[in-house]
């Protein structure tokens, strides 16, 4: 094990555990030699340190609460120059190595699915030139419309199933700032939408990944058309449609000799509200495995092909479904698909994937500190937030190569009062903590008068406790 200084002595805690260098060394060639050894660093204090996920407390879980150079650590994420000389080239070199490593290690072959939305980030103070007013979709409901401050970014997370939790993960790979019009406005720059923002990181990834099929999944925020014209040539996009969206027939074939321009849409078809109460629909009853509250749930649902198409911009083919829940308990809905060949079950299977990034916001709030960082400077901005929620990935694919490198099952945290059948990402990010604070020189002094004698038993109720603080 070398210290993570070269050429100077540092305490047990300075130096970084071996297994951790191994994992990361994929995303060596996206740094320079001095701002790599500091990475390896912050990583390993991130990760072991409960709480606040400043630098400081990394630091201080590194054991560097003495040293000197404290600031050339806080420089890694304020103005180092990383691989690249432009900032965002650096951060989409990172990402697109990320994405790259979850895909070669969890999904090797097949389809891929890709969740994508928006969440706020919560933080105040003047010097956080990008902080905007927006709605609040925790707090918010159809009938109550709640504020926030705070910073907007977007999400792109790759679905993937972890055969050791019983259920599918959503990974973020890629994380966007998307500032508020108000900040484009007072800063001179041009406007993107979130949308605009959407476009733009769907057709990177695309590029990044051009032999596998991809599927994109978003909620109702992303059902623009304007998206969806620009993107379906290129991957498949599913999220939810309007019940009163405008949908047509295909246009009809043009006659021999016919003057004028082609009709780009044929006539127009009932809304998907009308078709909730017509006689004429025809219903058909599915399974749909992991619903509301991950139940299995019995629905009706009615589909077809039409063209979505508003003035202005080019109709877009797509498969809607329709779904009613014969037992009254939530309100129908629609959803589409601009991959014309999808069955509904496919549909509906993709969307409710989606579902897990709500879960995944959740926990780098939780377990990650998301939040609880104190950057003020624009560029550590840009790249704190996406770390940690990139942290969150590679922690996933760490916990699943120690499940399968052991051959022993991931233990969740379960009691007697509390049933656990399942690994949750506290036990994940526990067991990834338990290996690296398992190197004996991280764990032990090497002077013999420093060295206490304690049982087993609470050596592990220790380290339990340590491992799994929040």
């Amino acid at each position: 094990m070398a210290s993570n200084r070269p050429g100077a002595a540092a305490p047990d805690l300075l130096l970084v555990p071996p297994i951790l260098a191994a994992w990361l060394s994929v995303f060596r060639p996206c740094f320079t030699a001095p701002v790599w050894n500091r990475i390896l660093v912050l990583v390993a204090g991130a990760v072991l340190a409960p709480g606040k996920r400043t630098v400081t407390q990394a630091l201080r879980v590194m054991g560097m609460a003495d040293d000197s150079g404290f600031r050339r650590y806080h420089e890694v994420l304020s103005r180092a120059r990383w691989a690249s000389e432009h900032a965002s080239e650096g951060a989409r070199a990172v990402a697109r190595r990320l994405l790259l490593y979850i895909i070669d290690r969890l999904l090797p072959n097949g389809e891929i699915v890709i969740g994508i939305d928006d969440s706020i980030e919560r933080r105040w103070g003047a010097r956080i030139k990008a902080r905007g007013i927006y709605r609040d979709p925790v707090r918010s409901s159809k009938g109550h419309f709640v504020k926030t401050s705070g910073l907007r970014w977007l999400s792109l997370m790759v679905a993937v199933p972890i055969p050791w939790a019983g259920r599918t993960w959503a990974l973020p790979f890629l994380t966007i700032l998307a500032p508020s019009a108000r900040w484009s406005e007072t800063y001179g720059k041009r406007h993107k939408t979130l949308t605009q923002w959407a476009r733009q990181a769907i057709l990177q990834t695309k590029r990044w990944l051009p032999d596998r099929r991809l599927i994109f999944v978003a909620d109702a925020g992303f059902a623009a058309l304007d998206l969806l014209a620009a993107v379906r040539r290129h991957v498949c996009v599913v999220t939810r449609l309007r019940l009163d969206a405008s949908l047509f027939r295909p246009p009809p074939k043009r006659r021999k000799g016919q003057r004028g321009r082609p009709p780009l849409k044929g006539r127009a078809l009932p809304k998907l509200r009308a078709r909730l109460t017509s006689k004429k629909t025809v219903w058909t009853s599915v399974v749909v495995s992991q619903w509301y509250n991950a139940q299995q749930r019995q629905l009706l649902i009615a589909t077809g092909t039409a063209l979505w198409y508003h003035a202005g911009i080019p109709p877009v083919p797509i498969r809607w479904v329709l779904v009613r829940d014969p037992s009254g308990e939530h309100e129908p809905s629609a959803f589409l698909s601009t991959d014309l060949g999808a069955t509904p079950a496919m549909i509906l299977g993709w969307f409710v994937s989606r579902w897990r990034v709500e879960t995944t916001f959740q926990e780098v709030r939780a377990h990650l500190g998301v939040e609880t960082q104190r950057q003020w400077s624009d560029l550590a901005i840009l790249r704190t937030t996406p770390a940690l929620l990139g942290l969150y990935s590679l922690i996933t694919v760490w916990a699943d190569s120690l499940v399968r490198d052991t051959a022993s099952a991931l233990c969740p945290n379960a009691a007697a009062w509390y049933r656990k059948h399942e690994p949750t990402f506290s036990d994940a990010i526990a067991a990834v903590r338990r290996v690296l604070w398992a190197p004996p020189n991280l764990s032990m002094s090497r002077q013999p008068g420093e060295s206490v004698t304690i049982s087993a038993n609470l050596l592990n109720r220790v380290l339990q406790t340590l491992c799994l603080a929040a």
